[in-house]
């Protein structure tokens, strides 16, 4: 079942092995990783989902920076997960409550669906190492480090997000993999609205 922590836990997917990349790439730096992110507009693909207790799931993943996320799971799951306004909703079609609602902002997602990604920030970098084909960088909110941490692995020319691993406040992980991640293109707004949504389900 899609919870809260399945959420914090791995909402992160990028393709399952496919993090090859250029031999003995260089390490990126944190500017260069902050730039991509913040030039990451819009994207869209598939996703793999590693679940803390090893399951798998898949689906389609959204993003629109700043703010918003969309992860559609397939059957036999079939939630949907999806951050705007501030908020991330949790939608469980075999629930008749609604959805269940937290904020953005406690979830290590924030960082990268950040305004301003500024991975320079002090104390919010506890991690930066690369094995010569990728980059790998682990991020917290250095304000609120109890909240948990994101892992993010990058391949280089071009610089691409693969993977990410989040890592829950009681230290519970899950690791998403993209699929044919497309960066660009136009995602209507409507796709993060938990309102609407909740209405369109009968919540």
């Amino acid at each position: 079942m899609t919870t809260r922590r399945h959420f914090l836990a791995g909402t992160a997917a990028i393709a399952l092995g496919a993090v090859a990349g250029p031999a003995q790439a260089q390490q990126l730096s944190l500017g260069e990783v902050s730039n991509y992110l913040n030039g990451l507009l819009t994207a869209q693909g598939g996703f793999t989902q590693i679940n803390g207790d090893g399951t798998l799931s898949t689906g389609q993943i959204y993003i629109k920076r700043p703010g918003k996320i969309r992860f559609e799971y397939n059957p036999p799951d079939n939630s949907l997960v999806m951050a705007g306004g501030g908020s991330v909703a949790i939608f469980d079609p075999r629930s008749n409550t609604g959805p269940e609602r937290y904020p953005l902002n406690q979830t290590p997602l924030s960082i990268i669906l950040a305004r301003n990604v500024d991975l320079g920030r002090a104390q919010m970098v506890t991690g930066h190492t690369s094995d010569g084909t990728t980059t790998t960088i682990t991020a917290q909110d250095p304000e609120n480090p109890q909240y948990g941490n994101i892992q993010l692995v990058f391949t280089a020319n071009p610089v691409e997000l693969r993977q990410w691993i989040v890592t829950d406040d009681v230290g519970e992980t899950t690791t998403v993999i993209l699929n044919d991640l497309v960066a660009g293109g136009s995602i209507s707004d409507a796709k993060f609205n938990i309102i609407a949504e909740t209405n369109a389900r009968g919540g």
